[in-house]
């Protein structure tokens, strides 16, 4: 079996990646190597897909290696193991700083040949030595060239122009085509091939020290996805020239760095910002490139996703209501909206609401498959989404996800009922599931919430003994479904920077520190306006009346607030604060005690002692 399998490996198919091109494409279209090592990286951004380490080796050498996101699956599965042998459809060579990476974009284990020990003494590849200002040849490979078709390769990017709209760079000749996935800091020279699957409107900021303007883009290619903003200058240099669809050349100088999350919800760790000397050219030959990349959460994992993050979302539309509107509480202009109603294989259902134009011209009709990109969850109703301006939508799309569910709802889910995700600011319990009841003592023995990975969920039924009053909400905007912080522009206006909007005044909402008891400990717990109005009985803006004009009535709130006791859902998850680790419980959910159902309660577990 041993040489069986070293037969099947490609002995020198790495060397060649690296070194020699010309030889690659002559005689290792598909090379065959031996996996002698998998590590799951841990990921620096939570929420993001994991990332893959591996170590091939050819019998003569081996490589470090990196499985692109998209390739995850083989990991997923249990098909890449050490020891297995694999086919590497579509890869990338890349040399940063001297060390050669090898980024691999689709994989295939031959499963036929099993596992077994490290085959042969493979050494590190020997240095031919890399210049500086020389990456190794492009050797993205498709699958088209599986199995002795012909090969297709992106142009080598010294083969063709590079015409510029900044000034032109000495680098554009040596760049070589990288995967969106491959881009880091530490690479230099590169050019990518992206769709535009995103572009924003321009905006605006206006400080007492700054003001500007900016645009971003999101873009994509086979491997993955990331965003590029271009502030002032390059906000004109670049913002006609991208239009939505269109497929581009980037190269640098473009500067890569750690992404911002809280402006961005792509799965990348890194972000692009352009510069005056940023070389952009359209491509013609977009038959590559892919139109969109979706990263979808199933309707039943909506429990378990915080209020206002971003999410895709894939569904058999199941009911349309008519078009309505609301009235914006800022510009008093009439907002059209539209409610759909979603259901997926998980047995749950959930509403989800288009707006404006999107709303007016929506034609699909029940039984569709619907996919939609970059939706926010709300906790109207336990969950709900909204589709964000940047975001889109797409009927009966040609992808996997969509036939899944089409053949999943026409020999069954046309029959079924489904759940919806109750509210749970005053249910307690999301998507009907309830968490684990526990005690103060429970939650720090079991010390839940101290995985660095993963948040703990459960329910805990305790008495708040005190509320702290220094700073118990914060100015929101008033624009509808933003409730971002604005600032006070000292000018009687208060300005929320993401709306581009100047409000006349704010929208105070809830950011509560309660510390709540039970018979066997204490905990604080941190809270929103839902559970923030379910514990005061009355609005932050009321409260914050009461603290401008009659401190003694304010007082008393809380001292009405004082003694209630609740079931309080929460999420456990450990941050840094100052440097230092902690836990922080989140309440998402509190639910008022019913005497009724708890005397039963306790009397079933009264009859429990009972002894005959």
């Amino acid at each position: 079996m041993a040489d069986a399998a070293r037969s099947q490996i490609t002995q020198g198919a790495l060397n060649a990646i690296f070194n020699d091109p010309d030889r690659l494409q002559r005689d290792f279209p598909v090379p065959v190597c031996q996996c002698v090592q998998v590590k799951t990286l841990a990921s620096t951004t939570e929420g993001q897909p994991e990332r893959y380490r591996l170590v091939l080796s050819d019998v003569s050498n081996f490589v470090q290696s990196m499985l692109a996101t998209q390739a995850n699956h083989v990991v997923h599965d249990g098909k890449l193991k050490k020891g297995c042998f694999v086919r590497l459809k579509s890869y990338q060579a890349n040399a940063v700083k001297g060390k050669k990476i090898l980024i691999i974009l689709d994989i295939e284990v031959i499963e036929s040949l099993g596992e077994m020990e490290k085959i042969g003494e493979p050494v590190a590849l020997t240095d031919k030595e890399i210049e500086e200002d020389v990456k190794p040849a492009n050797t993205t490979i498709a699958g088209d060239g599986f199995y002795g078709n012909k090969v297709h390769q992106q142009p080598a990017a010294q083969d063709r122009p590079l015409p510029s709209r900044g000034a032109p760079t000495s680098s554009s000749s040596h760049a070589t085509i990288y995967p969106i996935e491959g881009l880091s800091p530490y690479a230099h020279k590169w050019t990518i091939k992206a769709r535009v699957s995103h572009k924003s409107d321009i905006r605006t900021w206006h400080k007492p020290n700054s003001e500007g303007k900016l645009f971003s883009v999101n873009l994509l290619d086979e491997s993955g996805e990331i965003k590029a903003t271009g502030f002032n200058e390059q906000c004109d240099q670049f913002y006609e020239l991208f239009q939505e669809g269109s497929v581009y050349y980037i190269s640098n100088p473009c500067r890569v760095q750690l992404a911002k999350k809280q402006f961005s919800n792509l799965p990348n760790d890194y972000e692009l910002t352009f510069e005056r000397d940023t070389v952009v050219e359209k491509c013609e030959d977009a038959t590559e490139v892919p139109q969109v990349r979706y990263n979808f959460t199933n309707i039943g994992a909506l429990q378990e996703i915080e209020k206002d993050s971003t999410i895709d979302i894939i569904g058999v539309l199941k009911d349309v209501a008519e078009v309505t509107q609301i009235v914006s509480k800022t510009t008093q202009k009439p907002f059209d909206k539209r409610e759909l109603t979603l259901v997926d294989d998980s047995g749950y259902s959930v509403r989800l609401t288009i707006w404006g134009k999107t709303a007016t011209a929506f034609d699909a009709s029940p039984e569709a498959i619907v996919a939609f990109k970059g939706t926010k969850v709300g906790d109207f109703g336990g969950r709900s989404l909204s589709l964000l301006s940047s975001g889109s939508m797409a009927i009966d799309p040609d992808i996997p996800e969509a036939h899944k569910l089409k053949g999943w709802y026409d020999s069954q889910g046309r029959m079924d009922s489904f759940a919806s995700h109750s509210n749970m600011a005053g249910a307690g319990a999301a998507g009907g599931q309830k968490d684990p009841l526990k005690t103060v003592a429970q939650v720090k023995e079991e010390q839940l919430g101290m995985s660095l990975e993963n948040p703990d969920y459960f329910s805990t039924k305790s008495t708040i003994v005190h509320i702290k009053q220094e700073t118990f909400s914060y100015p929101a905007c008033l624009s509808e479904g933003c409730n971002k912080k604005v600032t006070d522009m000292g000018d009687g206006t208060w300005r929320c920077e993401k709306c581009d909007i100047n409000h006349p005044r704010p929208e105070h909402r809830y950011i509560m520190q309660l510390n709540v008891n039970d018979h066997t400990g204490q905990l604080w717990l941190s809270c929103f306006d839902d559970v923030g109005r379910l514990v005061m009985g009355m609005t932050a803006d009321q409260l914050m009346e009461l603290k401008e004009n009659d401190t003694a009535a304010m007082e008393t709130a809380f001292e009405e607030a004082n003694c209630k006791t609740f079931t309080f859902k929460i999420r456990a998850k450990t941050d840094s604060f100052q440097d230092q680790q902690r836990v922080r419980y989140q309440v998402i959910g509190a639910n008022p005690i019913n005497f009724t159902v708890e005397a039963h309660k306790l009397a079933d577990l009264i009859k429990l002692y009972n002894i005959d």
